[in-house]
């Protein structure tokens, strides 16, 4: 992938929001060179909220994003990590809502919207951030790092306290063929103890077996179980991609996750801002250019299918030239 990339077609989608409850249209819509992912918020005037670090506003169960003028979109990381997961660097986010909507959980839904509309190369070749010192963040029993790799790896362990989920770890160099492999359709996950006081805080509205791996005292209460082994540190991975992504740029370099969730990931990558010395621009040396608009048949075929409708989360798919 050497030159950027964004959308052929514009392909637009409707579902619910996890935390908000409500139904939420949105478009995925090409955008020019050196763009970067940009959230418009239809409902607000046409509220443009680009996809930066320097945007976080809240890390609460979710990543939020907001403009000077308070207009937010919340549960980015998902549809961000898609975005990464298929080279995609520029893109418009079309949203009548404060909240990119959960699909099934995963970001599989995504993944299929983007290789439905099509991918294209564009004229600029991409900018990487290249990781050149070991950087780390580290509360209680967590810890994020950065390390020096010449390509973007991921790795993550997680260890709760609960039969279910004792120490997991995996890593991963992340391609296209991995995350679509490997990490797209790992769901988020809750516990069903903790659901009540969610939704007294007004979280989780919206969050249901259709969306959520829901966990019980001792088993997994979702009918068809998991989708991979370990799959819980596996979304995990796509959390912390879809967060690194707000660095506005892909990555080149090793993050490590030990227990942190979406405010550490944010306090890591606001430390490597400041510590210019870590890092660097790196642009792409372009041997020539690739047309990547048709969809990889190979790709959809290992997805399911999410054009149809379910109770709990509709979904809907049209194209526009």
């Amino acid at each position: 992938m050497y030159f950027q990339r964004t959308l052929k077609n514009s392909i637009r989608c409707t579902g619910i929001g996890l935390h908000g409850g409500k139904k939420v249209y949105l478009s995925l819509r090409p955008a020019p060179e050196n763009t970067g992912i940009v959230f418009h918020r239809t409902d607000l005037n046409g509220a443009l909220i680009p996809a930066r670090v320097e945007n976080v506003t809240d890390t609460r169960l979710c990543t939020t994003v907001a403009n000077a003028d308070g207009a937010q979109v919340s549960t980015v990381e998902h549809l961000l990590a898609a975005f990464v997961g298929l080279g995609v660097d520029n893109a418009y986010v079309d949203l009548d809502g404060p909240e990119v909507p959960i699909m099934d959980g995963s970001a599989a839904p995504f993944v299929f919207l983007i290789q439905c509309a099509g991918v294209v190369e564009q004229s600029l070749p991409k900018k990487f951030i290249r990781i050149k010192r070991p950087i780390s963040v580290t509360t209680e029993n967590k810890k994020v790092s950065f390390e020096p790799c010449d390509h973007f790896r991921v790795t993550f362990t997680v260890d709760f306290e609960h039969p279910l989920l004792s120490k997991q770890g995996v890593g991963l160099d992340i391609t296209e063929t991995t995350f679509i492999k490997d990490v797209s359709r790992a769901r988020t996950f809750g516990f069903l103890k903790d659901l009540e006081t969610l939704r007294a805080n007004g979280l989780a509205k919206g969050g249901s077996l259709d969306n959520a791996i829901v966990i019980g005292d001792f088993r997994i209460l979702n009918e068809g179980g998991l989708r991979y082994e370990k799959e819980f540190v596996r979304h995990k991975i796509i959390d912390a991609i879809g967060d690194l992504f707000l660095l506005g740029h892909p990555i080149l370099g090793h993050f490590k996750g030990v227990r942190s969730g979406h405010g550490l990931n944010n306090s890591l990558l606001k430390k490597l801002l400041r510590q210019r010395q870590a890092w660097e621009f790196v642009e792409a040396q372009p041997k020539s250019r690739l047309d990547v608009s048709k969809p990889r048949l190979d790709v959809l075929e290992q997805l399911p299918s999410y054009a149809g409708v379910s109770d709990g989360n509709r979904t809907a798919l049209a194209l526009s030239a």
